[in-house]
């Protein structure tokens, strides 16, 4: 465990380290512990397995948690922060608040529902598996929330202070512009797009000392073909083998994106007659908060509203058990995005094996996820402890994506009236951090350095 004792101001690196998950920086000034982000790692086992690792330092040494955005590879760490011992707030923006209570619960249960499965089923390595946290522990972490409006000021000391800019991800995600000894000291969470057709785009930057970006796209440009054409193709094709589109979406963001672009071919008829679902109550519960953030939208509380009922919503184990069933062509969107866990794991099992189906995924898929390895090509996969052979045409819309390609995230590094002293690459798989270090260096010559898992730099 890393001593309590605090220097002058010291930044340290506790996950999304040449990854994209597990996000964590801690902040250490005024002799205050900041955690800035507090996501589960994901993907491949080796990272999942630090989740179950003692934290590196004590939780009840932690004053506060700033969060950036609700997805659970930024936020599903906070209940267990909270249930070995962080006591302090979380602040977030009002939106990120509201999803932080959809997503923790969600994520609670689903590590019971997968421990029990293991228990049922005898396929944990353990003799008794259990959850990481449950539901209860998600509900009381709740508790600790605070939010605040983009652009409103906290003050965590005299001297220690920060706020929230827009950065266009999904409904509420920042970025955090910290102010302490003497210091501008930015995190960028994740860059959305700037023509996202949904969200507002990412707020300029303006001035940083210090710099930490993601770069989840660092090494890629993308798609610029049109998705509604690509997903109405698909699903055209797909309805003329007689077989079912299934979706694998993250519940918050693309699954909203997904139903806006599914609106637009519905209403042109591009696409045949066919029923859509929405198959994830988080899903479903993320979608409606659409009508109450509408001011966050590029469109009106109108198009909003229409987005909202474009499709039927599943809301039980049983009606999600129908729809898998029906033998007519339909169009299933279902969480989780990277296909780790959630109802679309049944519908997987179901799907993948016939040549009629397709599965379509929606953006970035994290090395060692089972989205990842269906994108490569492998003629089966694991779920539930059962290897599901792949026949069904497997395809990825990578112009959907939620994320600012290489491209992008130089545009809003652009938006600097100064050069940084020193920038720090986080949030991206090895290769796409390294590469992103050269095209900022090679644009502007700035002071790079791409950290390893707990590193620790005095600023």
């Amino acid at each position: 465990m890393l001593s309590a004792t605090l220097k002058a101001m010291k930044l340290t690196f506790l996950g999304a380290t040449r990854t994209v998950t597990g996000s964590k920086y801690l902040l250490e000034s005024a002799g205050k512990r900041v955690l800035v982000d507090c996501g589960l790692f994901q993907g491949y086992k080796e990272l999942r397995l630090r989740n179950w690792d003692e934290f590196p330092i004590d939780p009840a040494s932690i004053d506060l948690i700033v969060l950036t955005h609700a997805h659970i590879d930024h936020s599903g760490y906070i209940p267990l922060l909270v249930k070995n011992g962080f006591k302090g707030k979380v602040i977030c923006t009002h939106p990120t608040k509201e999803l932080c209570e959809i997503l923790l619960k969600d994520s609670g249960y689903l590590q019971e529902e997968d421990a029990r499965r293991a228990n049922k089923y005898n396929y944990s390595k353990h003799k008794i598996a259990l959850p990481l946290y449950t539901v209860a522990d998600a509900k009381k972490a709740l508790t600790q929330f605070e939010s605040l409006s983009f652009g409103e000021p906290y003050y965590i000391d005299d001297g220690f202070h920060f706020a929230f800019n827009r950065a266009g991800h999904i409904l509420g995600a920042a970025s955090i512009r910290m102010h302490c000894e003497h210091k501008s000291i930015v995190f960028s969470g994740d860059i959305g797009r700037f023509e996202d057709p949904l969200l507002k785009p990412p707020a300029d930057i303006d001035y940083a000392d210090i710099l930490i970006c993601e770069s989840t796209y660092g090494n890629k440009l993308h798609d610029t073909s049109n998705p509604i054409q690509e997903l109405g193709a698909v699903i055209r094709d797909t309805a003329a083998r007689g077989g079912a589109v299934l979706i694998p979406s993250f519940a918050v963001g693309r699954a909203q994106s997904i139903l806006y672009y599914l609106k637009l071919l519905k209403e042109s008829g591009d696409i045949p007659h066919m029923p859509i679902y929405l198959d994830s109550p988080m899903a479903t519960s993320a979608t409606n908060l659409l009508c109450s953030f509408s001011r966050e939208l590029r469109v009106d509380s109108a198009m909003a509203k229409a987005i909202c009922s474009v499709a039927s919503y599943v809301t039980t184990p049983e009606e999600s058990y129908r729809i898998g069933n029906l033998s007519m062509p339909r169009i299933i969107v279902s969480a989780s995005g990277m296909a780790t866990g959630g109802r679309v794991l049944h519908h997987l099992k179901q799907f993948l094996p016939n040549y009629r189906h397709t599965v379509l995924f929606a953006g970035f898929q994290a090395g060692g996820t089972r989205g990842d390895r269906l994108l490569r090509g492998e003629k089966e996969v694991k779920i539930h402890g059962q290897l599901i052979p792949v026949k069904a045409s497997v395809h990825c819309l990578n112009s959907l994506s939620a994320h600012a390609d290489y491209k992008e995230l130089l545009q809003w590094l652009s938006t600097l009236k100064k050069a940084p002293t020193k920038v720090f690459i986080t949030h991206g798989e090895q290769e796409s951090a390294l590469a992103f270090k050269d095209k900022i260096q090679e644009k502007f010559g700035w002071d790079v350095t791409v950290p390893e898992y707990l590193d620790s730099i005095d600023l």
